[in-house]
Order: structure tokens, then sequence, then C-alpha cells
């Protein structure tokens, strides 16, 4: 996981460097959605390291799927649009507890019901922005996610792993950080 975390960081820093825009939005990796973001991902990883990842894809689920190796849940967590304007409900894409949800943690839900086509591994990653100076701070959200995940829901997570990306170019989503967690 520590590694896919990494390399996952390499391909935000990657489409972030492309300058390309996402639709209307500011220029960089931040605005993405992330059906696209996730694509851009699986390219980059393909095209990178193509004996680690060779065909990695999109899925409906799983979000990013290696095949033998990995079978992983996306979300990303911007609190801010791109207009700088606090967005509604930022927190939700990762602390709404209940499965068959869209947040991590029911993303965790579904990685567990998930059957494998092989020997793949399951993981979730989760893909914050925020200002270089950060205005409100996401350690909160990434360690109540932690807490409602192992201690109240006792879901089979691992500990943390993660990698930071600063220097973005979006006036907004100037840094990225990537958490991930192995389902053990």
């Amino acid at each position: 996981m520590e590694s896919l975390v990494k390399d996952i960081g390499k391909a935000l820093k990657h489409v972030d460097d492309s300058r390309e825009s996402f639709k209307s939005f500011h220029p960089g990796v931040g605005p993405y959605g992330e059906p696209q973001l996730v694509k851009k991902i699986a390219t980059f990883l393909n095209e990178t390291n193509p004996i680690l990842y060779i065909n990695a894809q999109t899925k409906r689920i799983p979000d990013l799927w290696i095949p033998d190796k990995w079978a992983i849940e996306i979300k990303i967590v911007r609190p801010f649009g791109d207009n700088g304007k606090e967005a509604e409900h930022w927190s939700q894409n990762l602390l709404h507890p209940y499965a068959g949800n869209v947040s991590s943690i029911g993303d965790v839900y579904k990685l567990l019901d998930y059957e494998a086509n092989g020997e793949e591994r399951k993981g979730i990653i989760v893909i914050t922005y925020s200002h270089s100076s950060p205005v409100i701070d996401l350690a909160v959200l990434v360690e109540s996610f932690e807490v409602v995940a192992k201690d109240i829901l006792s879901l089979p997570i691992s500990k943390r792993y993660e990698d930071s990306i600063d220097n973005l170019i979006h006036p907004v989503h100037q840094k990225a950080k990537i958490f991930g967690w192995e389902l053990i």
C-alpha cells in the first residue's frame, strides 16, 4: 500500500504538471472528478510501471483495478470549490458511516463484499486538497474516519499510509495529500 500511495501521488503531480483544465475549471489536478481522475491515475500507472501495474483500469467496483494485485476504492475530499468558496457536505465523502452510501466507510463495506477475480488485495485511497496553509485542518477528518472505521464499526483497515504533494498550480487546491489503508 505504501508504494501504491506514493505512485498515486506521482500520478497527481503528473496530471498537475500537464496544466490541463478539467471542464471549465482552473488548470490543475484539483478540480478533476473522481472517475476522470481515476482514469488518469490508471493511465499513468500503466505507462510508468507497466510490470507492476499491468492492465490497471477503472471499473464501477472497484474504482481502480490492478489485476491480481489491487482492488481500490478512491474518494476525493475538497473542502473548497474551484471558486474558493467552502463546499457543502464535503466531509460526507469520508464519514457517512453506513453501508450502501458513497462514503469511504461505505466503500470499505463494498470492498468487503467484492469478490476478487484473482489475488487482489483491497484498499481505500483518499485524496484531499487544501490551500498551502490549510484553512480547514483535514487531519481531524482523516483521524475521525479511522476512529469510526476501526473503533466504532470494527472495520478491518490497516495503519495509514500517506504522501503529500505541494506547490500544485490551482489557486485553491494548492496541496494534495494521499491517504491509503489496506483491508486486512
